[in-house]
């Protein structure tokens, strides 16, 4: 196996203080972070899924995902207080969706990358 450690000990200063320059505050990285954690539970993967494909009310998913309903409304909350899914109201059905496309293209290019070959 290659060894792919640094031989050297140079510093290229300048690449450096650029990137450094370009870098984030402290809190972005850690709203980053948060936004990941919501695509690392495999129930909220499933849920997000079926969202990108019809919007969906809590039964639908429930049955979908052979789930109970209170599980499936706790993964929703997490969802919607991160702002990853949002709610419109029928009479009295609450129906999910993603919350704009940006969700939906984080999730495509998951997909895409972990079934490139």
């Amino acid at each position: 196996m290659e060894d792919l450690r640094c031989s050297s000990n140079i510093i290229h200063e300048d690449i450096v203080e650029k990137v450094r320059d370009e870098m984030l505050e402290e809190d972005r990285f850690l709203d980053l972070g948060d936004f990941f954690k919501l695509f690392a539970d495999p129930t909220r993967l499933k849920i997000l899924y079926a969202l990108s494909k019809e919007e969906m009310c809590v039964c639908d998913i429930s049955a979908l995902l052979q789930m109970s309903q209170s599980a499936i409304s706790h993964q929703l909350k997490v969802l919607r207080l991160g702002r990853v899914v949002k709610t419109r109201k029928e009479g009295k059905v609450v129906y999910y969706s993603l919350d704009d496309d940006h969700i939906d293209k984080v999730l495509k290019q998951g997909l895409e990358h972990i079934l490139e070959k």
